[in-house]
């Protein structure tokens, strides 16, 4: 007997070294609601600047995922009308491809939001040249813009994180050392509460905002054309055929810019008999909003028929960019291994109009002095019909 239990005892010794060094570990890391690798976000940039996946988590059960690179919203859980959770925005599921591959998906984007006519700007009677990234024009801050720097993070708890980012004078040959703030709450009606703030020791121009693609149907399969738009906005911004904005602000009405009575974003967005869907290769234009920068007001609702979910958007800014996700192409590959085809996101950035620092705009500042403090403020609510 105690021969067999020696042997017993030396088989269990083999046995725990076979575990321990040679059979597979099975991993133990806990996912997000959303399906995420935490791991899968870490790394190191520039061998000091670290990145992470951050999660925020209200009482109600939504959940949001931030990754300080590029200061991205990552994955937004929340409920369709039979109480499932679905996530609602495009995205990667890690750093690498957030890296390597082109894109502006969730990220807050600076210095610049949005297109610079030729890249110029004139400050104090001097033209400066910023980088022609988009037909001629600087677009979101050039092609280092801020959504493929790191911004330094600071979950102050469960449900609001603070990014911060510390711009060089001459970051994109913008003039200026500019520290600016995002901080993200996730509020407890279920809201994504966005605040912006930012600081300069030049005068320089800024304008922020959120990138956001958002498939409120929860299946980056299907297309956003199906979703039900309102935009509280009687006038729009037009462009050139560069995407470029004319000065001049046009009446929606009559037209397929019109959703001040809410209507399908497919009904009108191939009417390329109208110039404008035609030069914006769908919808990718800036709507006046009739807010006129009061932010309990509300800005626009979209509603998915298919999951009932909705998202009202309320800011402080008097524009909001509506881009219908015309240029999605197949290309990318996003979480889940979910090819991204066209218009299957579609973006609300809200805003100062495109090309305000060269148009005679006087709702749109957007300029920031020594001494003077820029704060913008954009909420994304979701809820659900049924």
């Amino acid at each position: 007997m105690k021969n067999f239990k020696k042997n017993l005892l030396g088989a269990g010794i083999v046995m725990a070294l076979l575990s321990s060094c040679g059979a597979p570990k099975q991993s133990s890391e806990a996912l997000t609601l959303s399906g995420l690798k935490p791991s899968n976000f870490e790394t190191l940039v520039d061998s000091v600047k670290p990145v992470k996946l951050y999660t925020l988590k209200n009482a109600a059960g939504m959940e949001v995922c931030v990754t300080n690179f590029g200061g991205r919203i990552v994955s937004v859980m929340v409920p369709d009308k039979n109480g499932e959770m679905k996530d609602v925005v495009l995205g990667f599921d890690n750093i690498k491809d957030y890296q390597t591959v082109p894109s502006d998906f969730g990220a807050s984007i600076g210095r610049y939001a949005n297109r610079i006519n030729q890249g110029q700007i004139t400050i104090d009677d001097e033209v400066i040249q910023l980088p022609q990234n988009n037909f001629g024009h600087c677009l979101h801050g050039g092609p280092t813009g801020w959504q493929y720097q790191i911004y330094e993070a600071n979950q102050i708890n469960e449900t609001t994180i603070v990014l911060t980012i510390k711009s060089p004078d001459g970051d994109n040959n913008f003039p200026g050392n500019v520290t600016a703030d995002v901080t993200y709450t996730l509020t407890e009606d279920n809201a994504i509460d966005i605040a912006y703030k930012a600081t300069t020791d030049k005068k320089t121009v800024i304008n922020m905002t959120n990138h956001s693609y958002f498939n409120l149907n929860g299946d980056p399969t299907t297309s956003i054309t199906n979703h039900v738009l309102y935009v509280n906005a009687d006038g729009y911004t037009p462009v050139d055929n560069t995407y470029m904005t004319t000065g001049e602000i046009a009446p929606v009405a009559g037209t397929p810019m019109d959703f001040t009575t809410a209507k399908e974003v497919g009904v009108d967005i191939n009417n390329f008999d109208f110039e404008q869907v035609k030069f914006g290769n769908g919808f990718d234009h800036n709507w006046v909003l009739n807010t006129k920068g009061d932010d309990k007001q509300l800005a626009v609702k979209m509603v998915s028929p298919v999951t009932g979910i909705t998202l009202e958007v309320y800011t402080d800014e008097p524009g909001i960019q509506v881009y219908s996700g015309n240029f999605l192409d197949g290309t990318a590959k996003g979480k889940h291994g979910i090819v991204y085809n066209q218009r299957t996101g579609i973006c609300l950035e809200t805003q100062i109009y495109p090309d305000s620092p060269n148009k005679q705009w006087e709702e749109c500042n957007a300029y920031l002095a020594p001494g003077e403090t820029y704060t913008s403020h954009c909420i994304y609510k979701f809820g659900v019909e049924k």
